[in-house]
């Protein structure tokens, strides 16, 4: 894995599950955040809300997390930006089989 991918990828592995607890599908949800030139904050928002209402607690340190993973993210060359998401798809089909 890249070097530039490897902070952003342990803190989705580490406030990701909380984040995308309850989701039809985490990594429709991840791609929605990343599939864009920049990090849809509002949709990364949106998920916080949700696991803030339902567990407070877990909130509190993974907003700076969203918010450090957004700056990463678009911090990226397009190149870095495409090989995240082929991860997360990559990701998903390890998980379908």
């Amino acid at each position: 894995m890249s070097p530039a991918l490897q902070p952003m990828v342990q803190r989705l592995r580490t406030h990701g599950p909380a984040l995308l607890a309850r989701v039809d599908d985490p990594h429709d949800e991840l791609l929605a955040m990343v599939w864009g030139p920049r990090f849809d904050r509002e949709h990364a928002l949106g998920l916080w809300a949700r696991l803030s209402r339902r567990q407070p607690t877990e909130a509190v340190p993974t907003l700076p997390a969203i918010l450090s993973v957004a700056d990463r993210f678009d911090g990226l060359d397009q190149g870095a930006q495409q090989r995240l998401r082929r991860l997360i798809q990559r990701h998903r089909a390890l998980g379908a089989v």
